[in-house]
């Protein structure tokens, strides 16, 4: 039992250090954990002999449905009614097309039987949440368009809609009609909807009106509610990952107790979820195995990656005539990782009577897919022009906490104060506040050094000490080395009309800058618009 538990250690320590050299590189970070689980296994340098399906199907589950969860908890409701009918129609039916031009694929070219095509593409429909979610967050890609909410959507959620699919392959693999299988589809779909909704409202009313949790246990509950929610669906033959998706959204966009605790306790879980399922990965792996199908894996990632993904989203946002580069990056974005291999062992564990090896096939289509297609993410956005200078991904999710020590006060302008008839750029502050805007007759305006201050003007300041109930959108853009600011003074830097520079935060430090402070690399810049 102790070797066993130093073993995890080793492992996890492993991880962690791997990960520091993968952001270095460039590289995602859960490349680094498959290939260190390839290393310590049958074909690597510790030879440890693995090849339990059953287990590694059952933990990785496990880890899926947390990562599930929390990619629900995390997804921020927007009000854009557009943008959430694109991610619900990518994350459905632009799922299903792309099983469906996969398995065509297979079926016609690589000449295997239909069902091994249906479930090859079935189990590589679906974009892997947490590789999009990691390199939007890791590189901060600030997309045009509402394109990280789209896309945080889609993949979030997608993963169900996958799973239906993979279902429905297994059974026709054990034998059952195509026509047998409808009521199944209904089933999972439709318990899996009901099961999400109905548990977590449940769990909201605990929540909310009883005193039945003591302080403390509400992260203890949250994981509960969670595992409750996957297992009572999967129970009945619901879609479980649907269910678990379904309540973390309700969850996540509820106003409830401790919610920022909630969200760095399912961090860790989420991070050692992943760390876990691609070490598995890695480690159920046979490298020696993967010459025999790297020409079909290979054939299979490219017509994936520039026909069955282009031609799914095109299809798919067609009738809302979506921008070029928008398209192109969304294509471009499908990445496939931990969800479509943890289906293919499901499948493999399921049954024995498969003639190709599913699981390599499809362990060789997400590494690629992972480290070559997430890696170019990043170089694809900025030739297509999706970066936006004025947004900050991380307010697509829900566990984004604003950082900026900015406070906000307001001061209406009497007719004996000092600061009526002065222009802004006469009036001395302590070098910590800036006046933001100026409210005159009704309408805001954004000040310039030369504008005059009147009577009865309602004055916004932001500071760093100070304290106000006003509400304002403040927005942050980081300053890496290719930023277009980078070395700038405030002064030379082109912004739109009415935005204006409020704050930034280099190291530990906050200050508000005036015309000559020189922008430097590793600012957040923290701005707003009227």
């Amino acid at each position: 039992m102790s070797i066993l538990i130093l073993f995890c250690a080793i492992v996890i320590f492993s991880c962690i250090i791997t990960n520091k050299f993968s952001s270095k590189l460039g590289m995602p970070s859960l490349v680094f954990f498959m290939f260190l689980g390839v290393l310590f296994g049958s074909d690597g340098i510790l030879k440890i002999s693995f090849d339990d399906y059953d287990l590694t199907s059952k933990l990785c589950s496990i880890g899926l449905l947390f990562i599930i969860f929390y990619g629900g908890f995390c997804t921020k409701k927007i009000s854009d009614v557009k943008v959430n009918a694109q991610a619900i129609l990518l994350s459905s039916f632009g799922t299903v097309l792309t099983a469906g031009f996969c398995t065509i694929f297979c079926y016609f070219v690589l000449k295997l039987s239909f069902i091994e095509s249906f479930l090859i593409g079935s189990v590589i429909s679906s974009t892997d949440a947490a590789s999009v979610f990691s390199i939007l967050r890791s590189r901060r890609l600030n997309l045009k368009y509402n394109t990280a909410s789209l896309l945080e959507m889609e993949s979030g959620s997608n993963d169900p809609f996958a799973y239906i699919l993979t279902i429905l392959g297994i059974t026709m693999l054990k034998g059952s009609s195509t026509v047998s299988t409808i009521p199944l589809l209904f089933k999972q779909i439709f318990f899996g909807l009901l099961l999400g909704v109905l548990i977590a409202y449940g769990a909201l009313f605990l929540l909310k009106k009883t005193k039945l949790l003591t302080e403390g246990t509400d992260t203890i509950f949250i994981v509960a509610v969670a595992l409750l929610s996957f297992s009572v669906a999967d129970l009945i033959q619901g879609n479980g990952y649907l269910s678990v998706y379904i309540t973390g959204i309700i969850l996540g966009n509820s106003q409830i107790k401790n919610k920022l605790n909630l969200m760095h306790f399912f961090d860790g879980i989420t991070a050692l979820c992943q760390v876990i399922i691609f070490f598995l990965i890695g480690f159920l792996s046979f490298p020696h195995k993967i010459p025999e199908i790297i020409l079909p894996a290979i054939l299979i990632t490219l017509f994936l990656t520039f026909v069955a993904r282009p031609f799914a989203v095109f299809l798919t946002l067609l009738p809302f005539k979506i921008k070029w580069n928008q398209f192109f990056f969304i294509s471009s974005a499908g990445l496939r990782g931990a969800a479509s291999i943890v289906f293919a062992i499901l499948v493999v564990s399921e049954s024995s009577n498969l003639v190709y090896d599913l699981f390599h096939i499809v362990f060789v289509v997400a590494l690629l897919s992972v480290s070559i297609q997430g890696s170019l993410l990043p170089f694809i956005a900025k030739k297509a022009n999706m970066i936006d200078k004025f947004t900050d991904v991380r307010k697509t999710f829900n566990d984004f906490q604003q950082e900026s020590a900015i406070a906000l006060n307001t001061v209406v302008i009497g007719r004996t104060h000092p600061w009526a008839g002065q222009c802004i750029k006469d009036i001395h502050f302590n070098g910590k506040a800036l006046i933001l805007t100026i409210t005159r007759d009704g309408k805001r305006i954004v000040p310039k050094g030369i504008t005059q201050i009147l009577e009865n003007d309602e004055i916004l300041i932001g500071s760093t000490h100070t304290e106000s109930d006003v509400d304002i959108s403040l927005c942050e853009t980081f300053i890496d080395k290719n930023h277009e600011w980078l070395d700038f003074e405030i002064k030379d830097i082109s912004l739109p009309e009415n935005h204006l520079i409020a704050l930034i935060k280099r190291g530990e430090e906050y200050f508000v800058p005036n015309g000559t402070t020189k922008i430097q690399l590793n600012d957040t810049i923290v701005f707003y618009n009227v």
